[in-house]
């Protein structure tokens, strides 16, 4: 069963007010950035600042000082330069910045991105033979590079000199280089680990050229603003000023090649957010090098020319159509495969793997497969060679620790807390499924949580409220959008929205204040939750505009019923999910899972009486007037249940009971007889 763990965040309102005061700032801004952890004036007022200047010292990074001194060796001394980037949103915007900013120098540059099937991730071989006969003399990586051990050996074999500039992971082993620049080596001392390669490479630029680092950011925001977006890095301290600049300088003065983006994204009338960024510019970026060449949305972004610069965002854009069809393809395939196996939609780390699944999209699928069952998953693509795989996971696990500890089963892998990528034999898989999920086993799987920053009474949605909100711009990791909690509202309304009804809309009310809110991507059909039931609601509001009048969109983004909790709930939900992934479990937990006669017939019966949308069997809490500590009794009666054929499931995964049910004896089942042997 698929549940977030709801946390609301403490919120020490006096303490904002004076905040407020002192720093001369909205008071429930204030409100929200106290209770996310900043906590003095000076770090507040930084935050607010709308002219904040740079303070990392790039040579703070470990080996800046020696990157930058051989580089101005090449440029002095008229070598041929490589900028040396990754195919995805980061990777190119590295490359477009570095390359731009050295050609102005004077330097003799060249760039490089290679092709993500043909190539694959980073450095190789065949590429540095190519450099090799283009006179390259040195290559400088961005956004890759820290593991290339033996690709950086195979280079200085070939007579050619390497800086490495990165931030992902490092090895136990660097490589022998003239520099490696990366905020995550051991021995770095710099203050502020969390840049993304943009961000490092325009460090990198800054070193070089010795001068105002502030005039440089308005040269190159934009790009360090959709990289840092792109990757998806926090957006604090240095990231939340070079992306902030970043993106008034698209809303203000943008350059001719996103200019084109924006406008074949059909955005061109927005303000360019980061949100904006995220959701069109970005993935389209991304889609140049998943589904073609890396090298179109890099020829975008140096693009001097509108005319050809239209002509390359149009193709762009097809790109971006033809990765979203793919992606829905692989993701309904992956989600059947799942659906259709017991054990992997139980697992606590979903792996999943297909022949000729498109490498390019099996990261997104992948998020898309962790945000749908709220845990770490892995999808793999088979080819006729190596296979290769994406791995995202939730917050509060290591989906990096969780490889390297099964490494032995890979034959490389690298990436974040959060997000990695492998490769490994084909006749692996299985094994690697099994040990990565043996490792999980071991582990406080959290689940996924729905942080609520303020409780919010319906009579107090309004469009002031928006203004408060839009101060915390730039939103994305470690500053989110503002997440509200309305508490106890009831729903009078449930009405399906859009093109096959494929969205939810509700009204809900409390006191005598009534509002609509809006559930995308759940059909009213699947939306478990009944017309006059109290719910609490996880909501944005964003700001509307139609027909020129301008009104507070609630969007939300989690549900729960009022009447149960929480904790006596996620405890039972832990408890049965022990039982499906067959692990240890105690004797409480053994008899907390076996529904005793009463409880089946109050489960079918309820069943019977109304249909259960999605086998939700929180709902059966609600229903049956439990808090939550009977809700594992509740989902075991299901399974066996629907084993045993009193219960079944529609197209719309709606919990009946069929027509002409034969009776049967509940201790012929199969889960019952799993559970009394393990009374004994």
């Amino acid at each position: 069963m698929r549940r977030k763990q709801w946390v609301v965040t403490k919120s020490d309102i006096s303490f904002a007010q004076k905040i407020a005061d002192e720093v001369n700032i909205d008071p429930l801004a204030a409100l929200i950035v106290t209770s996310r952890g900043l906590k003095t004036a000076q770090e507040i007022s930084d935050f607010f600042d709308e002219d904040a200047k740079l303070t990392l010292d790039p040579l703070s990074i470990k080996d800046m000082d020696k990157a930058a001194k051989r580089i101005n060796k090449a440029i002095d001394e008229f070598e041929t330069i490589c900028i040396y980037g990754d195919y995805d949103c980061d990777g190119v915007t590295s490359t477009a910045l570095l390359f731009s900013f050295l050609e102005s120098m004077g330097a003799n540059v060249i760039r490089y991105i290679p092709d993500r099937i043909k190539e694959g991730y980073g450095l190789n071989n065949e590429a540095i033979d190519k450099l090799k006969d283009l006179g390259v003399r040195l290559i400088v990586t961005v956004d890759t590079g820290a593991t290339a051990v033996e690709e950086v050996k195979y280079a200085y074999g070939k007579g050619i000199e390497v800086v490495i500039t990165d931030h992902h992971q490092v090895g136990d082993v660097l490589p022998e280089c003239e520099a490696v620049v990366d905020p995550h080596r051991p021995d770095c001392p710099s203050t502020f680990k969390e840049m993304s390669g943009v961000g490092v490479a325009f460090k990198l630029a800054c070193a070089v050229n010795g001068g105002d680092d502030d005039a440089l950011l308005d040269e190159y925001g934009e790009l360090v603003a959709l990289g840092t977006i792109g990757d998806v890095v926090s957006l604090t301290g240095e990231n939340r000023i070079m992306v902030k600049r970043g993106l008034k300088n698209i809303n203000e003065h943008p350059g001719i090649g996103i200019t084109a983006l924006i406008e074949a994204a059909g955005v061109g009338n927005k303000e360019f957010t980061s949100s904006v960024a995220s959701y069109t510019i970005c993935p389209r970026i991304n889609a140049a090098g998943r589904m073609g060449s890396a090298d179109k949305a890099l020829d975008l972004l140096l693009c001097d020319y509108p005319d050809v610069a239209s002509d390359l965002a149009v193709q762009i854009n097809t790109m971006n159509a033809e990765r979203q069809r793919t992606e829905n393809e692989m993701y309904r395939s992956a989600l059947a495969e799942i659906q259709q196996n017991q054990q992997l939609s139980n697992d606590r780390i979903i792996v999943v793997d297909g022949d000729g699944w498109h490498q390019g999209v099996i990261g997104i699928v992948a998020a898309k497969l962790t945000e749908r069952f709220e845990r770490p998953a892995i999808v793999i693509s088979n080819g006729d060679g190596e296979s290769k795989g994406s791995c995202r996971s939730i917050p509060g696990f290591s989906i990096y620790d969780a490889i390297e500890a099964v490494s032995d089963t890979l034959n490389h892998f690298g990436g974040h807390t959060l997000a990695a990528g492998i490769g490994l034999d084909r006749n692996n898989i299985e094994n690697f499924r099994k040990r990565i999920n043996e490792y999980a086993a071991d582990k406080d799987m959290p689940f996924a949580k729905q942080r609520v920053d303020l409780k919010l009474q319906l009579n107090s949605i309004n469009l002031n409220l928006l203004s408060s909100i839009s101060a915390l711009e730039p939103f994305g990791t470690d500053n989110p959008q503002p997440l509200f909690g309305l508490f106890g509202v009831k729903i009078e309304e449930i009405n399906g929205m859009g093109e096959g009804n494929k969205h939810t809309r509700l009204v809900i009310s409390k006191n005598s204040s009534r509002i609509s809110a809006l559930l995308f991507g759940v059909p009213d059909a699947k939306f478990p939750f009944e017309k006059g039931e109290n719910v609490d609601l996880a909501v944005n509001l964003e700001r509307n505009v139609f027909n020129g009048e301008t009104r507070v969109s609630v969007i939300v983004r989690g549900v729960r019923p009022s009447s149960t909790d929480e904790e006596k709930v996620l405890a039972a939900i832990d408890t049965y999910n022990r039982l499906a992934r067959d692990e240890k479990l105690s004797r409480e937990q053994v008899s907390a899972l076996i529904p005793e006669r009463d409880v089946q017939v109050d489960v079918f019966k309820s069943v019977k009486n109304k249909p259960l949308k999605s086998a939700y069997g929180e709902e059966l809490c609600v229903r049956l007037g439990d808090s939550g500590e009977n809700l594992a009794k509740y989902l075991t009666a299901i399974d066996i249940m629907l084993e045993m054929g009193l219960f079944s499931l529609d197209d719309n995964e709606c919990l009946k009971v069929p027509e002409n049910t034969q009776k049967v004896n509940i201790e012929d089942s199969k889960i019952m007889k799993k559970l009394r042997a393990l009374q004994v």
